[in-house]
C-alpha cells in the first residue's frame, strides 16, 4: 500500500463515495496506517464540518467500518474517533439533515450501542449531540418494518432490523503478505425497498469505472518481471545487491496486487449489491404496472360513461324544437287584445 502523507489522505477523502467499494478499500489504507490514527480523525472531522450532508452520512460510515474493523489490531481508533463523534453529530443535527439520514446515524448509534462498540454514556452523549428526536426515531423505527411483518414479527428480528443488515459479510484480505479478516460493516439499503432511480443509476454509473475495468493496472502487473514469482530463479541471484533489487520488486508487485484484488473483491460486492438493487427495483415496476393497468381499466370504464352521457345528450338535443324557426314576435303578430275589448259590445 501507499506510503501515509496528510495530502493524500485529504485526496481520499474528496474522492470518498458512498459506495461499498471506497468506503471499504479507504477503511483498509487507514487501517493499515493505523499509527497515524489521531492525524486521520483530525483532518475526518474537518471533512465533517465542511462537506454536505451526503458526505457527512458517507464519513460516518467510513469511520464506522474503521472503528470496528480495527478493534483486532488496536484501540487507537476507537478511542480517537471517540473525541470527535460527538461535534461531528452535533454537526451534522445543526445542518437539519434529512429524516433519511437522522434515520440511518440512529442505525449506527443502535449498532455500537448493542455490540458495545462504545460504552452507554458514550453512547448517550452522541445521541444527546444529535437531538432528542433520535431516542425518538429509534423507538418509532419497529413500526416502519411492522408494515410489511406484522403477522409474524418476532422479537429476535430486532437485531437485523436495528442495524440495516442481515448479516454481516466477511472478507479475507491479503495485505502486506498478512491475511485479514474484514467484515463489511456498511449500513445497507434493506431487503425488498427498491431503490431510488439516482440511486440505482450513481451505483450503475460507478461500475463503470470498476477495477475489473482497468487497463493501467492490469497492464502494469502484465508487465511484472517473472522472477518474482518463479523460486527457481533465486538460485540464479549472484549478490546481496541482486537480491535487495529482487526484494524491492517483490514488495512492490505485493502492494499493487494487494490493492488491485482487494479493489476486485470490493467491486465484486459492489456488483452483488447492483444486482439485488435492480431485482427489487425491477420488482417495485413490475408492481407499479399492475396498479397503472388496474387504474387504465379504471378510468377507461369512467370515460366509456361519460362517452355515453355525451351521445345521450346530443340526442336528446336533435329532437329539441329549434328555436330558431319559430315566427317572430317582434312587428310580426297583432297584439293580444285587452279585457276591455273582450267585453265591448259592438
Amino acid at each position: 500500500m501507499t506510503s501515509f502523507t496528510e495530502g493524500g489522505l485529504n485526496k481520499r477523502l474528496k474522492e470518498l463515495n458512498s459506495s461499498q467499494q471506497s468506503i471499504q478499500t479507504l477503511s483498509l489504507w487507514l487501517i493499515h496506517h493505523r499509527k497515524y490514527a489521531h492525524t486521520v480523525v483530525k483532518i475526518w472531522s474537518k471533512e465533517i464540518l465542511t462537506g454536505s450532508e451526503s458526505k457527512q452520512l458517507t464519513l460516518m460510515y467510513l469511520a464506522n467500518d474503521v472503528i470496528q474493523n480495527s478493534k483486532k489490531k488496536g484501540p487507537e481508533y476507537g478511542l480517537e474517533f471517540g473525541k470527535e463523534l460527538a461535534k461531528a453529530f452535533k454537526q451534522i443535527s445543526l445542518n437539519n439533515c434529512s429524516s433519511k439520514t437522522r434515520q440511518n446515524l440512529t442505525r449506527l448509534l443502535n449498532i455500537w450501542e448493542e455490540r458495545g462498540v462504545y460504552s452507554k454514556t458514550q453512547i448517550d452523549e452522541f445521541k444527546d449531540a444529535f437531538g432528542n428526536e433520535t431516542v425518538k426515531n429509534s423507538t418509532e423505527e419497529p413500526p416502519i418494518k411492522k408494515v410489511k411483518h406484522s403477522h409474524n414479527h418476532k422479537p429476535k428480528k430486532t437485531k437485523s432490523q436495528n442495524n440495516g443488515i442481515k448479516k454481516d459479510k466477511e472478507i479475507v484480505i491479503e495485505v502486506d503478505g498478512t491475511k485479514e479478516l474484514h467484515v463489511t460493516l456498511s449500513p445497507k439499503t434493506p431487503v425488498n425497498d427498491p431503490p431510488e432511480p439516482e440511486e440505482l443509476i450513481k451505483a450503475l454509473n460507478d461500475l463503470e469505472n470498476a477495477p475489473s475495468c482497468d487497463a493501467v493496472v492490469r497492464e502494469r502487473i502484465s508487465k511484472l518481471p517473472p522472477e518474482i514469482a518463479d523460486v527457481s530463479l533465486l538460485s540464479q541471484l549472484k549478490g546481496k545487491d541482486e537480491g535487495e533489487e529482487l526484494l524491492r520488486k517483490v514488495n512492490d508487485a505485493v502492494a499493487l496486487l494487494t490493492d488491485y484484488n482487494t479493489r476486485l473483491v470490493c467491486e465484486m460486492e459492489d456488483r452483488k449489491k447492483v444486482s439485488s438493487m435492480l431485482h427489487d427495483f425491477i420488482q417495485s415496476q413490475r408492481d407499479l404496472i399492475d396498479q397503472a393497468e388496474q387504474r387504465l381499466q379504471e378510468y377507461q370504464g369512467k370515460l366509456q360513461k361519460v362517452c355515453q352521457v355525451r351521445q345521450e345528450v346530443n340526442t336528446h338535443l336533435q329532437n329539441l324544437p329549434d328555436l330558431a324557426q319559430l315566427p317572430s314576435v317582434k312587428g310580426g303578430l297583432a297584439p293580444l287584445p285587452s279585457a276591455g275589448d273582450l267585453f265591448t259590445v259592438g
